[in-house]
């Protein structure tokens, strides 16, 4: 709300441009319609096209296909080449690393840093990924007792089969390795407590956690501090000095040169393209 009321008292104002630089675009895991639900992202979108945003510089969305919820240009930096740097500079023989990801959706981003760092990946498939349970929120409710007359008897709906998600398995070899579990945003560390129990349990000696967004929110830092992992490796998109504070673990990349250099290059009217270079379709 600050922002939009700063961008509207600009756009009130007659200013030429307003460009926003929003590092961690807040929402934006909530960017695709479950069942009948709203997607949250659409309208934050919206809202800051509406207050009067002309450009937005943000960093790694959850999914890049929110750019085309706004109606302005959108400028999505990648923190992936310091997390890069970060691994090749202070984790001595990252050679003998497996990049790893934490569930199927996130293997891309894995297969992306594991092909530029010339290493293995491994996948975490299994029944610990349920964390969208239908049952918690009252969404599987029943109908009410006066509607219930309302469907035609002779009327079957077909329901679809629920999915059966196998035991917990490591599809790749991680014995004896050090295991390097990438994803853009740690929030809610139970998932990636888990994923550490079961790579210890396959025989990976030191385990890594590399995120762009380090919300850490509630008591992250405390399960992180008493958990197997080793380090917790974030970039300075969301400040978190207290979570620091709290956990030894947590080291942070700076990211700062990229947003300064964005913003000189547009304010000069300079080609974006620079910052973009190497970055392929899936990336």
């Amino acid at each position: 709300m600050e922002l939009l009321i700063m961008v509207y008292a600009c756009k009130t104002s007659c200013a030429k441009s307003i460009i926003g630089v929003v590092p961690y675009f807040p929402y934006s895991k909530q960017c695709k319609m479950r069942k009948r639900g709203s997607i949250v992202s659409k309208l934050l979108a919206s809202m800051m096209c509406k207050a009067g945003l002309t450009h937005l510089i943000t960093m790694d969305l959850h999914q890049k296909e929110i750019q085309g919820f706004f109606n302005i240009p959108v400028d999505n930096l990648r923190a992936s080449p310091f997390l890069l740097q970060y691994i090749q500079e202070e984790i001595p023989d990252y050679r003998n690393a497996v990049i790893v990801a934490k569930s199927p959706a996130s293997a891309k981003r894995a297969q992306s840093f594991a092909e530029r760092l010339r290493l293995g990946i491994a996948v975490i498939h299994g029944e610990a990924q349920d964390a969208e349970s239908d049952m918690v929120d009252g969404r599987h409710s029943p109908p009410t007792a006066k509607y219930v007359a309302a469907i035609h008897p002779s009327l079957e709906i077909p329901m679809l089969i629920p999915k059966e998600k196998p035991p917990i398995t490591v599809v790749g070899d991680v014995g004896g390795r050090i295991a390097i579990i990438v994803d853009d945003i740690i929030d809610d560390v139970d998932t990636f407590l888990a994923a550490a129990e079961t790579l210890k349990e396959r025989g990976a000696y030191k385990i890594f956690v590399m995120a762009t967004h380090g919300l850490l929110s509630s008591d992250a830092p405390r399960l992180i501090e008493e958990s197997a992992i080793d380090e917790v490796v974030v970039t300075n998109t969301i400040p978190h000095e207290i979570q620091k504070l709290q956990c030894p673990k947590i080291k942070t990349v700076d990211i700062s040169m990229i947003l300064s250099e964005a913003i000189r290059r547009i304010h000069n009217g300079e080609s974006m393209s620079y910052l973009f270079r190497n970055i392929g379709v899936d990336d």
